[in-house]
């Protein structure tokens, strides 16, 4: 019977997974089926290296691996902005990808560059995930829970990922590198399909490309307000709790004439971007308004109106909870009674129950 190595078995799943993926959404998955790509093209260096040892395939794994946290990177940081990513994300692929071109001219350490840089990016993503100031402004607000869990898998896999170095560290140390071969198959066979499927779960939960420059959101402000309580976003000027409230509360009041009366929070693809845009405020000051002054996120304000509109629903038809979460934006029967039942201390049943 044929054997194929684990590398080889991970990578071939992978690159099923990006093509499957390409083919549904084509025009929101570019990125998303890019790194698929990349995870695939890495598992199988990783199994080729191990098989025949060429140095170039060493120096492309090198290369590769130095590329996968700012890739991870910048697919979830594209769910929260349009602005292009800084440039100081290339100096350690930059840096690996030269010194494995120059070797032996120039040695670095490599293998704790690479460790350090994943340990950096399971920070900045873990960081990222736990940010008010940060809202996934791509992700439909039904999924932000679920959006905010990928990135925290990402974020741990990173670090899964220098725990693997570590043990490859003392493998050799204690054991002259015997169980090399089975840390790196059972890490990467771990670590990159689980990073992999975090990305492709958040692909599936973002409905809109981020393609609006940056320029062009602030350049629809309407309103003076702040993102951070201290001081104002445009201009550095310092603002008293008094007039942070007002430019607050005229936020509030501006999106929900555009949420409640356009009736936007019945679409269930709804997004911050996509409220950003029709009220005319940037999406960070959408959201830092209503943390403040509601004490909750917009997903949790826009819940609030569909359940009071599937409360209505509830009284005044015989229609099946099914059907009345559907019409009320909700996509899943457990977000809808999750929601309601924080909202109204009770599931649908029982509320209709009670009538």
């Amino acid at each position: 019977m044929l054997a194929i190595p684990l590398p080889f078995v991970v990578s071939l799943l992978l690159l099923v997974l990006a093509g499957s993926l390409w083919i549904q959404r084509r025009h929101l998955v570019l990125w998303p089926c890019l790194f698929l790509l990349l995870c695939a093209t890495t598992t199988c260096l990783v199994g080729l290296r191990w098989a025949y040892d060429l140095a170039f395939l060493r120096m492309l794994q090198s290369i590769f691996a130095s590329v996968i946290p700012v890739a991870a990177w910048w697919v979830f940081a594209q769910t929260k902005s349009a602005r292009a990513p800084s440039w100081w994300h290339a100096i350690v692929p930059l840096m690996v990808t030269i010194a494995s071109l120059t070797y032996p001219l120039w040695e670095p350490p490599l293998d704790v560059m690479i460790t350090a840089q994943y340990v950096l990016y399971f920070g900045l993503l873990w960081h990222s995930s736990n940010s008010d100031r940060q809202p996934p402004e791509y992700v439909r607000l039904s999924d932000w829970e679920w959006a905010i869990r990928a990135q925290r898998i990402a974020a741990l896999m990173l670090l899964f990922s220098a725990v693997i170095d570590g043990a490859l560290t003392l493998d050799f140390m204690l054991a002259q590198g015997q169980h090399a071969l089975w840390i790196l198959s059972i890490g990467h066979a771990l670590l990159l399909p689980t990073l992999s499927l975090a990305v492709m779960g958040l692909s599936l939960a973002t409905t809109e490309e981020s393609d609006v420059p940056h320029s062009a959101e602030t350049e629809q402000r309407s309103v003076s307000s702040c993102e951070e309580p201290e001081r104002c976003d445009s201009g550095g000027a310092s603002y008293d709790s008094k007039q942070i409230e007002l430019a607050d509360q005229s936020i509030i009041t501006q999106v929900k004439q555009v949420v409640v009366t356009q009736q936007l929070f019945l679409d269930p693809d709804l997004t911050l971007a996509r409220i950003a845009r029709k009220s005319g405020i940037p999406a960070r000051q959408i959201s830092a308004a209503i943390n403040r002054v509601m004490g909750q996120n917009i997903s949790q304000w826009v819940n609030q109106y569909r359940i009071e509109y599937a409360t209505q629903r509830l009284i005044s038809s015989e229609d099946t909870i099914t059907q009345i979460y559907l019409d009320s934006g909700f996509q899943t029967k457990s977000n809808f009674h999750r929601e309601f039942s924080r909202i109204m201390g009770m599931t649908p049943s029982q509320y209709r129950q009670s009538l």
